[in-house]
């Protein structure tokens, strides 16, 4: 399987082969839809917790005597019908949201995903960016030269007021094979882009983006770890 290798000015220079185990993959939502779920589950924080009546501060002593008051029995200032009293079946620290995907499953829905970007023509390849500058300008260049050549923009301005450029239509995501200190600084100011590393390649962000562009020895770097 083959791919076309583009420079940093949308020109073609040249084909590349390609594992088709990576990028020939027949998607299948299900394994997908359980990716995607168990990442985002993974990924979730215990914010909320409150505290039950043992937990609370205080309420150490009977807030009055038992019988002759008129008032109902009390034991606890910490009981849950008082004010600023334990909380009876509140959400807690101890909650897990983890969920299990088996390791072939979570790379198969990475491939397939891959596969499909690639068969929608929104995955290309791009040389290794080299910039002489650390310039937001110089890869909004790069990018616009892409965008004008070879990606296909799709228009998001369907029965709204007022077209939207292109730099605000975009959802680019780049992924290099190194960390380029030059490269990421020179990205992260662009609207719509975001740059990842090959070895933080993830389901949730390849979907996120509407275009995927995978640099040349990013391509190397994931038949490399995937090889097995």
């Amino acid at each position: 399987m083959k791919l076309n290798v583009y420079n940093q000015k949308g020109e073609k220079v040249r084909q590349m082969d390609v594992s088709e185990r990576i990028f020939g993959v027949k998607p299948n939502s299900v394994v997908i839809n359980e990716a995607v779920t168990a990442q985002m589950a993974n990924e979730r924080q215990v914010l909320a917790n409150t505290l039950d009546r043992s937990e609370v501060r205080g309420g150490g002593k009977k807030p009055w005597r038992q019988k002759g008051t008129g008032r109902a029995r009390a034991g606890s200032s910490r009981s849950p019908i008082w004010i600023g009293g334990g909380v009876t079946f509140g959400p807690t620290k101890d909650r897990n949201f983890k969920k299990k995907v088996n390791k072939q499953a979570r790379r198969a829905a990475l491939f397939m995903v891959l596969s499909d970007r690639l068969a929608d023509e929104r995955l290309l390849v791009l040389e290794n960016p080299t910039l002489e500058k650390m310039k937001t300008k110089a890869m909004d260049e790069v990018i616009s030269n892409l965008e004008e050549k070879v990606i296909k923009v799709v228009s998001t301005d369907a029965g709204k007021k007022g077209k939207k450029t292109r730099s605000e239509r975009r959802s680019l995501l780049l992924i290099s094979s190194e960390r380029d200190e030059k490269v990421i600084r020179s990205t992260r100011n662009l609207k719509g882009v975001s740059i990842l590393n090959a070895e933080n390649i993830n389901i949730v962000d390849l979907l996120a983006a509407k275009t995927v562009v995978l640099t040349e020895g990013c391509v190397k770097r994931i038949e490399a770890i995937y090889k097995k």
